[in-house]
């Protein structure tokens, strides 16, 4: 079983980049048909796919969120991170990271990050 945990600030300042750190356990990035994805849930609203990396290493990204957004990973450590350049408080959200195989999904617990001076 995938376990996932997020690590990282809780209160990012605007025009700052927010990053986020997601270690890995029970599972090996390079797994076939494994999909690697942080998705966002921002007071009072709906869920945000923000974008993806798969087991090959190739990315996937939100339209809207393209041009602010870099996911990447270390093999090695096993962890995958989301850089979210020029926050706004907008941006204040509980960020997940998730997992994808086959039908099967695994969530971390979630990081709420604040935006504000």
């Amino acid at each position: 079983q995938v376990q996932l945990q997020e690590s990282g600030p809780g209160l990012v300042k605007p025009s700052q980049t927010l990053s986020l750190t997601c270690t890995v356990s029970g599972g090996s990035f390079t797994t076939n048909y494994y999909y690697w994805s942080w998705i966002r849930q921002a007071p009072g609203k709906g869920l945000e796919w923000m974008g993806a990396i798969a087991y090959s290493g190739s990315l996937y990204d939100s339209t809207s969120l393209k041009s602010r957004t870099t996911i990447s990973r270390d093999t090695a450590k096993n962890q995958f991170t989301l850089q979210l350049s020029s926050v706004t408080p907008e941006d204040t959200a509980v960020y997940y990271c998730t997992s994808r195989h086959y039908a099967m999904d695994c969530w971390g617990k979630g990081n709420l990050v604040t935006v504000s001076s």
